[in-house]
């Protein structure tokens, strides 16, 4: 089989994308622990509005939209979790 030679591209595209690329930062501190506290915060509430939830009177007037809260909760700690560095 023939050797393939490696794919260098031209100086001027590399140029050119200097001074677009930037370095990514890196999460702030508090970043993991929010992410990881509204995930568990989303899981929380759907399980105490299923053990609980007849009994606590917010929860009883809230009813289907408990689910949306949290689910809500946990989506946005999965989202988060995606832009974590």
């Amino acid at each position: 089989m023939r050797k393939k030679s490696a794919y260098t591209p031209p100086e001027s595209v590399l140029q050119s994308r200097s001074p677009q690329a930037k370095a990514l930062q890196p999460s702030p501190r508090w970043y993991a622990p929010l992410m990881v506290a509204l995930m568990l915060i989303g899981l929380l509430w759907i399980v105490v509005y299923y053990v609980a939830g007849d009994r606590i009177p917010f929860m009883v007037s809230l009813s289907a939209w408990n689910f949306a809260i949290g689910f809500g909760a946990m989506v946005a700690g999965l989202v988060m979790s995606m832009r974590w560095r």
